[in-house]
């Protein structure tokens, strides 16, 4: 299955993960029921997947409130996307030094 994943442009031209790598390997590794590891690879994963759920939820039952509450899990899905990214910047760059 992995041969068929899309190589990240950013990290093929510059050498340095982007702000949304391993994604794909993260939702494999859900699909494969590898919780932990799926987080460890990409913490991002489960409020994309919260969010993605509670999109597909709303297109069938509408909720009160519901442009709130999706505007809360992209703002917490960015911001578990940004803190996680640069966690592992940083740690890229105390390994550079």
């Amino acid at each position: 299955m992995e041969e068929f994943m899309l190589p990240c442009l950013n990290k093929s031209l510059t050498g340095v993960d982007c702000f949304g790598c391993g994604g794909q390997r993260a939702l494999l590794l859900v699909f494969k029921a590898e919780f932990s590891q799926a987080f460890y690879m990409f913490p991002g994963i489960y409020p994309i997947l919260i969010l993605l759920a509670f999109l597909i939820i709303n297109l069938f039952v509408k909720f009160r409130y519901d442009f709130q509450i999706k505007i809360a899990l992209i703002i917490f899905s960015g911001s578990v996307m940004l803190i996680s990214y640069l966690i592992k910047m940083n740690a890229y760059i105390q390994l550079t030094q």
